[in-house]
């Protein structure tokens, strides 16, 4: 890992109506648009979306760079993030993150520790301690 800070520059450019560019040097372009929630056409990432799957994102990359640390052989981890956009002292924000993730190991693979490092992940995710909502993790260890 290289020295901290680290800076992430991502640019945005929208005409006056329909979807707006996102985009980053060396990444493809990425079209969001306002959720129906809030009177968007769907079928799109929204800003919403976005945060919710930067959350499941890093919840995985962490338990990944646990697990290599710890040696912790695994198979494969699905992880789906609900988040609860609400108004919290009159402004709309997130104020809930559950974390619904299922690890899949080997038969006779240790789950005490494949759940300790399920947690470890929930809180070193780098995104999740960036927000101030609450946080739920609902984790499963399961043989195939």
């Amino acid at each position: 890992m290289q020295p901290f800070p680290h800076v992430y520059t991502v640019s945005a450019a929208a005409a006056s109506a329909g979807s707006v560019v996102v985009s980053a040097a060396t990444l493809p372009d990425l079209e969001t648009n306002a959720p129906p929630e809030f009177d968007g056409p769907g079928g799109h990432w929204s800003p919403e979306s976005l945060l919710c799957a930067a959350v499941a994102d890093c919840f995985i990359l962490s338990f990944r760079a646990f697990a290599r640390s710890s040696r912790f052989e695994w198979l494969g981890l699905a992880c789906r993030v609900v988040g609860t956009l609400d108004r919290v002292a009159g402004v709309p924000k997130f104020s809930h993150f559950a974390t619904h993730a299922t690890l899949t190991v080997a038969d006779g693979a240790d789950a005490e520790k494949a759940r300790l490092l399920l947690a470890k992940a929930e809180h070193g995710c780098l995104i999740s301690n960036s927000l101030s909502a609450t946080r739920e993790l609902v984790a499963e260890v399961v043989s195939p």
